[in-house]
């Protein structure tokens, strides 16, 4: 049995008809870089994740650095994150002129709060949490230690589009939020593609500005800006998918459920927390062996990845800071550990069966 990690072929064979015909319907209007395709997902993206507004850019990682300029951090600024997340996170931080600086994750892969206050320094300007795997992070300490240090507080939300925590979704919790659209993600473009969500309608005003070389008629400029616009096809087919949202959220809730039940005692897999809705972007589970296992699943089929197996701190454009190996054990530990299983939407029943079979033999378990 075959057991891809990704199935990009299938997902388009369902909806190939349709999604034509929006692509269609949307080349028609002659309208290729924002347009009204473009303020049609973000009103539809807004109200997914409950927020005033969402500004749609080129891709998750504009969307931090434009958020993170509109918010004026730049040189000589401090923003806290996580170490474990996709390069991006901390590179946005570098590109807007400031100093990414990390703080520890606890054993759900999730940034630690009390490692984010011990890491405050009079310079820290934000803190980023990093919704990883499509879980939403503890907000609550984060929330409370933003207003009594007065920091902004972004949500790295890349990997988390309709994820909830306690009835908030993902985009909704900060100052701020940043999402990929990815063709890896839950809601997938076919390119690169991202948005910017927020309540402010002062920050939402700028953001929509910075996007588009701070252009406030097509011969005026308010300030430098950017070149990172959403264009009108990419903007159509996440349109149309977000339609079917739920249901791939459901369905990749559903082969984790199947992989949480048979996998008990053989391997660490993540679990949901009480009052959260996590959306499986990713199904990592945390095993001796890793290597070992990944190669045996993939002699017997089964495609898996490593997200990430070298922690941003150990990464060479973090050497200047000053970080090395032991600085965060419990990341550093993960990342030996960690696999990623698949559990996309377009699994069926057989297929998670199968690998459970497989990493249960690989371990004795059966």
């Amino acid at each position: 049995m075959k057991v891809p990690y990704v199935d990009f072929a299938r997902q388009y064979s369902g909806e190939k008809t349709r999604l034509i015909a929006a692509l269609d319907r949307t080349l028609s209007q002659g309208e290729y870089i924002l347009g009204r395709e473009v303020e049609s997902f973000e009103k539809n993206l807004a109200k997914l994740c409950h927020t005033k507004h969402a500004i749609g850019v080129a891709n998750g990682t504009d969307a931090l650095v434009l958020i993170l300029s509109a918010l004026g951090i730049g040189a000589g600024d401090e923003v806290i994150t996580a170490p474990n997340s996709f390069i991006a996170s901390a590179a946005a931080i570098a590109l807007a002129g400031a100093k990414p600086v990390f703080a520890d994750v606890g054993p759900d892969q999730l940034i630690d709060p009390a490692a984010v206050e011990k890491a405050l320094s009079p310079r820290t300007k934000a803190v980023m949490p990093v919704h990883l795997t499509g879980k939403c992070c503890d907000m609550a300490p984060f929330l409370k230690l933003a207003k009594k240090k007065d920091l902004f507080l972004i949500e790295d939300a890349a990997q988390a589009v309709g994820a909830e925590y306690r009835d908030r979704r993902a985009g909704s919790l900060g100052d701020a939020a940043s999402f990929s659209f990815h063709p890896l993600k839950n809601l997938n473009a076919a390119g690169d593609a991202g948005a910017i969500t927020t309540d402010s309608d002062a920050l939402a005003a700028k953001l929509r500005l910075l996007r588009n070389h701070g252009l406030v008629s097509r011969n005026e400029v308010a300030f430098w800006g950017h070149n990172s616009r959403l264009d009108a096809v990419q903007a159509a087919i996440l349109n149309f998918r977000l339609k079917t949202l739920p249901k791939v959220a459901a369905a990749r809730r559903r082969n984790a459920a199947l992989y949480r039940k048979g996998l008990a005692g053989t391997v660490d897999c993540p679990s949901d927390e009480p009052g959260c809705r996590d959306v499986y972007h990713l199904f990592v589970i945390q095993c001796d062996r890793r290597d070992e296992l990944q190669a045996y699943l993939q002699e017997n089929g089964v495609s898996t990845a490593v997200h990430y197996p070298v922690p941003i701190h150990l990464q060479a454009p973090c050497a200047k800071l000053g970080y090395k190996a032991g600085d965060f054990p419990q990341a550093e530990r993960q990342s030996g550990r960690i696999l990623s299983l698949p559990v996309h939407q377009n699994l069926n029943e057989k297929q998670v069966r199968f690998v459970v079979e497989k990493i249960r033999t690989f371990y004795g378990k059966d």
